[in-house]
């Protein structure tokens, strides 16, 4: 089955098995030797706002540029312009596309950058700005109707969202690291506000857009009133407002309302009937939505997945994604494979690409499939005993481990550097890579790998019951390979708050009758604390991944109390019912923790 959303429910699929293809170079030389820029313009939104936006064209020489008429790449960033010049990632004009007969434009969305207006986060207005934009393109003289969407993080969401107006002048989509449901993925995950990247993001945004020095030069009158405008949108409008919600528990915030529908691109996507190319990361912020998109998108429109083995700054580019390799093509490579063949209308094969690329951590190699989940996946539940194993076999007799609730667990581990968007994945920390310091106090349970190891690919859940002193519990679930020195690689973890346990099962994916990835309903009405030595079954979402374990390692899974990197509980459930007090995981036939693990055949990898 699929998973549902707020809007659908899951849907049964029927997965075919052909065998995966292999990636097949293309190139096309430049057929421009310049990037030639435009003066600086603004676009005047149906509501009188102006939006600053950057033009590049192919030419001949730095200062001429070719009259065209040339297909569009559209690029919309909250990042500023003016920085998008010395950084072409967060907002510059692409010189490999342009040199090869693409025009590129670049625009500040409103708030951000030397745009005027408020920036609110891919609100409702912003949205609306796409489309304009989109309508302003196609009249311009060097413009063909011939439009492809990209960007990387916020650049790749605006990508998504416009391609949701199906405007007919946008004829394809190549978005990088993309959000799927803002709710679920980052700021609320399992409940719990994340305090490490949103914060710094919306600082960033802010910040990037205090100096709007470009606009000076091109509208002095917008300018002036530019700066105080940002600074009361940050401080009484949104961004602070926005913080303080969340981490003081205003419940319109912290629990998924129609706030975070507006903001969760997923629930449109049904919208959408472009090619549409998304690259995700293992450890990247959208670690979770990145794969939906293909599941929803596959069957409809053209479409493919790849998944590098990368942080959100990592497959930025930074510092470095690894590309070429194991026969995958540059970024800059598929992107220009995926354009030219459907906005420019050339004949480049890329129908005969693979649909699925993945890498696979153990392995250390990217491998093709024909879908996701992988079509041989069948959803295998794994007993937890209280001896540490696990196993197939319910356990005979019942057990239970107990632990101190750590409110400050995982402050130095991997989940550190992927929730700073791989930051501090640049300090040679060790505990920022082996999570075996974070875990220390954590309920430990181990699966060895025998015969050809063990391949997991797709989405994970942990049922868990559990019972605790206080009147709640953060249930923070982590992955690791432990290799036989007894260090470990991580994987993937999953985080829940017990009273926000409450699961739509309509919504849910099942597979062969198993739950393999619940929806969580997160209302405040489902909302149910704990009564302090009570035993509930929780369901914790780990989110997807792919790995092989190689035989002599273990998959080990660690339960603690607590991922203060990946989140907090907002002071509605941090302060009223108490998270201090100690935590006990019951197992045996009464209360069959378990694992719900992908498994996939090993004989579908081309081991070592």
């Amino acid at each position: 089955m699929t998973l549902g959303s707020r809007n659908t429910e899951a849907q049964l699929v029927s997965v075919g098995n052909p065998e995966p293809t292999q990636w097949q170079m293309y190139d096309r030389p430049p057929s421009f030797t310049h990037t030639v820029a435009l003066p600086n313009q603004t676009i005047t939104m149906s509501d009188g706002t102006k939006l600053f936006v950057k033009v590049s064209l192919p030419g001949f020489s730095a200062n001429n540029p070719e009259p065209g008429p040339f297909p569009v790449v559209l690029t919309q960033t909250s990042y500023n312009t003016s920085v998008g010049q010395f950084v072409p990632e967060v907002g510059g004009a692409n010189e490999f596309l342009v040199t090869r007969g693409y025009a590129h434009v670049v625009v500040d969305v409103r708030g951000t950058g030397n745009s005027a207006g408020n920036w609110e986060a891919f609100g409702d207005r912003e949205q609306a700005d796409y489309l304009e934009v989109v309508e302003w393109v196609v009249e311009q003289p060097w413009a063909l109707d011939r439009i492809g969407l990209e960007g990387i993080s916020y650049l790749g969401i605006t990508a998504i969202l416009t391609s949701q107006h199906n405007h007919p002048a946008v004829k394809a989509s190549f978005p990088i690291v993309p959000i799927g449901d803002g709710y679920r993925d980052i700021v609320f995950t399992g409940g719990n506000v994340n305090a490490t990247f949103i914060p710094s993001w919306m600082a960033l945004v802010t910040g990037l857009g205090l100096l709007p020095v470009e606009l000076l030069a091109t509208d002095p009158a917008s300018f002036l009133g530019a700066v105080p405008d940002r600074l009361t949108g940050a401080l009484l409008d949104f961004q602070v407002p926005t913080i303080l919600k969340a981490l003081l528990g205003e419940e319109e915030t912290v629990f998924d309302e129609g706030f975070w529908e507006i903001r969760s691109p997923m629930e449109g996507v049904d919208d959408i009937n472009v090619p549409t190319f998304v690259v995700g990361g293992l450890f990247d912020l959208f670690q979770r939505s990145e794969p939906l998109w293909f599941e929803r998108l596959n069957g409809r429109v053209p479409t493919k997945l790849l998944i590098g083995p990368w942080t959100h700054i990592e497959a930025a580019g930074v510092p470095s994604n690894g590309l070429p390799r194991d026969g995958v093509p540059t970024l800059d490579v598929l992107r220009l494979q995926w354009f030219d063949e459907y906005v420019m209308g050339l004949d480049t094969g890329v129908d005969d690409q693979p649909d699925v690329t993945q890498y696979v951590l153990g392995l250390e190699r990217y491998e093709t499939a024909t879908n996701w989940p992988h079509p041989e996946l069948r959803a295998e539940r794994f007993f937890l005993d209280s001896d540490g194993a696990m196993s197939l076999d319910l356990p005979a007799d019942g057990g239970e481990q107990s632990t101190l609730q750590q409110p400050l667990n995982g402050l130095c581990s991997f989940s550190t550097t992927q929730w700073t968007a791989g930051l501090t994945g640049l300090i040679p920390l060790p505990c920022l890579e082996d999570n075996r310091t974070s875990e220390l106090a954590a309920l430990k349970f181990e699966l060895p790998a025998i015969d050809d190891g063990i391949y997991l690919n797709g989405p994970m859940q942990a049922d868990l019951w559990v019972s605790t002193t206080a009147s709640d519990v953060q249930l923070s679930v982590r992955l690791d390979i432990l290799d036989p020195d007894g260090t470990t690689q991580p994987i993937t973890n999953g985080l829940l708050t017990a009273s926000m346990h409450s699961v739509d099962e309509s919504r849910s994916r099942f597979v062969n009758g198993e739950m393999l990835q619940p929806w969580h309903t997160y209302r405040a009405s489902d909302r149910s604390p704990l009564t302090p030595g009570e035993i509930r079954k929780v369901s914790v979402e780990i989110f997807p991944s792919s790995v092989w374990v190689p035989p002599g390692s273990s998959l080990l899974v660690s339960v603690n109390t607590s991922n203060v990197a990946q989140g907090v509980p907002p002071l509605l459930t941090a302060l009223v019912p108490s998270l201090l007090g100690v935590m006990t995981l019951h197992t045996g036939p009464e209360t069959p923790s378990s694992l719900t693990l992908p498994v996939v055949p090993v004989d579908n990898l081309q081991l070592p």
